[in-house]
């Protein structure tokens, strides 16, 4: 057992306790959710009022599509369950398994990527408590269906999730988000051209996930899309401007 442990221990960029550091990072991280949570479920009405804005602006733009799309993937059971494991498992279980590759592969990328994470869902936090918003699948009587609730075995009011979920948390989409932080900086580490190539099409098909399983609009995912891009463009700037000051 000490042997495995030393072992380990060389492996480690920078020994045990930066790596027990990060977690405890990401459970600060936690900790905010779960108090944005709290402020958001407290504005139901708020939440629902958001929601049907939502839906009168895409249908006012004529492109209230996300029924149909659901429409169609409902009606293969494989569809079903690729895109409701992938809502599932790409916010955290995707996004924990790329922060720890990139911490062992490419160490001195590792800050820049976790940083980005962060920050940008901060803000998306912020987001949620600013405009709580109901998610399509609250609104049957607009054409969505609870795909999660009527396929899945697992659902929003399953277990530690109905603990853990956010409720009210459609806009932005941070599934959406960190899709995109993810493939951006996955497609840069990556060697080969089919991982690259799987990469780069990671969020978008996250964004059909999210869409087909009544969990986001595509508003949602646009504005989760354009603050990865703002996030990221302003981290950016910040490091610019510390190297140029040193």
């Amino acid at each position: 057992m000490s042997s495995f442990v030393a072992d380990t221990s060389r492996r480690l960029p920078r020994g045990w306790a930066h790596l027990g550091f990060q977690f405890v990072i990401w459970m600060g991280f936690y900790v905010v959710y779960q108090v944005a949570r709290g402020a958001a479920d407290r504005s139901v009405a708020s939440a629902f009022s958001n929601g049907e804005w939502v839906l009168r602006k895409e249908r006012g733009l004529g492109a209230l599509f996300e029924p149909a799309v659901q429409r169609v993937v409902d009606t293969s059971s494989i569809m079903v369950t690729l895109t409701s494991y992938t809502y599932w498992l790409s916010q955290f279980a995707v996004v924990g398994a790329t922060l720890l590759w990139v911490y062992f592969r490419h160490h001195e990328k590792f800050s820049g990527f976790r940083n980005w994470l962060i920050t940008a869902n901060l803000v998306g936090l912020v987001g949620y408590i600013l405009m709580p918003t109901a998610p399509p699948r609250m609104f049957p009587e607009w054409g969505f269906v609870d795909t999660l609730g009527q396929f899945s075995s697992i659902n929003h009011d399953s277990g530690l999730i109905s603990f853990a979920s956010n409720p009210y948390a459609a806009m932005p989409s941070l599934h959406a988000m960190d899709a995109l932080i993810v493939g951006v900086v996955m497609f840069g580490l990556v060697r080969s051209r089919v991982a690259k190539a799987l990469w780069i099409a990671w969020p978008a098909w996250v964004a059909f996930s999210v869409i087909s399983t009544g969990n986001h609009y595509w508003l949602d995912v646009v504005a989760g899309f354009v603050l990865a891009v703002a996030t990221g463009l302003a981290l950016r700037r910040v490091r610019t401007l510390r190297l140029q000051r040193a």
